[in-house]
Order: structure tokens, then C-alpha cells, then sequence
């Protein structure tokens, strides 16, 4: 069972039921890390400000990457989607948690509240709302794992980004459209993820063996 497929699995059973604000986070927070391929501190550092809206679904500003150490930042494209509709599923967090700006994955309190306001800002400056820690993006998808009846100790925070470029490898999209998309400069890191994935597409003992 590739990634998608379990996104889907969790997806689908989560919205037959009354969705916590916890699982609205969860649930976007997996998707979108899987849509765009996001490294985990990527992810959380994600501003509403660096979502822009495109007819055909956002173009995520990354402000600074493990690839991108000068600050230039890089933007990625996030398409809607047929299937995992990455795109309405973060509308659907950013609605139910009443978020319209700073930091975009938040942590929610066990009252089932969003914490809004930091209580660790630094004296002197402008007080900001928390954001889920890189540990929690990586709980979160070993408890979603587990619920789909797979063993979490074989998943943890790199998953989606292995996934995306994995999945999109087993599709047949084109290299520099997957590092266009994960955002690596070095394409022979993509090379040894795509590898593994079609490691039995055209095996070249497929015919005799």
C-alpha cells in the first residue's frame, strides 16, 4: 500500500465521522506535507501569508529549505486534486480552526481548542501563536498509520515526502517535475527514491525469471 492509498484509507474514515479539530489538523497537515513534499520543518513553518491562490489551487511560498540555506525561497505549486484534494482539506482545517493568518498548523489544546497565543515570546516582541512542532508532525503520522492497519514503526516524519516522490515516480512523472516539486537540487537523491520504487517495473530478469 503506497502513500496515497493510505491518506485515502484514513481520509475516508475520519470524514464518516464528526471531525475533532485535532483530526481536521491531523488530516491536513498530512496531505498537505505529502502534497507538497514538504521536509517536516517545511511544513511547519508554513504563514497563511505564504499560501496564494491560483485558479487551480495554491502556490505555497517556502521561505527558507534544507536546499535553500541563503533564504531565496522557492515556490510550490499545489494542485487541487481528484483524490486526496489536498487543497480543500487545508481550507477545511484554516475554517474550522478560525485561522486567517500566522502560522497555518497549530497545536489544539485536549479542551479541543486552538492555542492561538504563545506563552514563550520573547520580552519585547509581538506575541505569536504556536506552531505544531516537527515531533508532532511525525506522531501524528504514526498514529494515522496505525489506524490504517499498518505497522507505525515503519513510518515516521519523512514518509510523505518519500511518498510523494515514490508515488509520483510509480505514476511515470518526470524527474525534474518531481524535484520541481520536493524542491531537491541534487537530482541523484530523487534518483535512489525513484529506484526503489520501480525497483520491479521492467526488471530485467522479469522475462526469463
Amino acid at each position: 500500500m503506497n502513500t496515497q492509498n493510505i491518506l485515502l484509507q484514513v481520509n475516508d474514515v475520519s470524514h464518516a465521522r464528526c471531525l475533532t479539530l485535532w483530526q481536521y489538523a491531523s488530516i491536513a497537515s498530512n496531505t498537505v506535507g505529502f502534497a507538497g513534499a514538504f521536509p517536516r520543518s517545511e511544513l511547519v513553518a508554513l504563514d497563511v501569508a505564504d499560501l496564494v491562490e491560483h485558479a487551480d489551487g495554491l502556490r505555497v511560498i517556502v521561505r527558507r529549505s534544507k536546499t535553500d540555506q541563503v533564504g531565496q525561497g522557492i515556490e510550490k505549486a499545489m494542485p487541487h486534486g481528484r483524490f486526496i484534494r489536498p487543497v480543500a482539506l487545508l481550507r477545511e482545517w484554516l475554517e474550522a480552526a478560525g485561522i486567517t493568518e500566522g502560522a497555518v498548523f497549530r497545536p489544539v489544546s485536549r479542551s479541543g481548542n486552538v492555542r492561538s497565543v504563545g506563552s514563550n515570546a520573547e520580552v519585547g516582541t509581538e506575541p505569536r501563536a504556536p506552531r505544531l512542532t516537527t515531533q508532532t508532525v511525525a506522531d501524528i503520522i504514526k498514529r494515522y498509520t496505525a489506524a490504517a492497519g499498518l505497522d507505525p514503526a515503519l513510518f515516521g516524519a519523512h514518509s510523505l515526502r518519500a511518498g510523494f516522490i515514490t508515488t509520483a515516480a510509480e505514476r511515470g512523472a518526470d524527474l525534474a517535475r518531481i524535484m520541481d516539486v520536493s524542491g531537491h537540487r541534487d537530482p541523484r537523491t530523487v534518483v535512489g527514491y525513484i529506484r526503489r520504487a520501480n525497483a520491479f517495473k521492467d526488471h530485467a530478469g522479469g522475462g526469463f525469471l
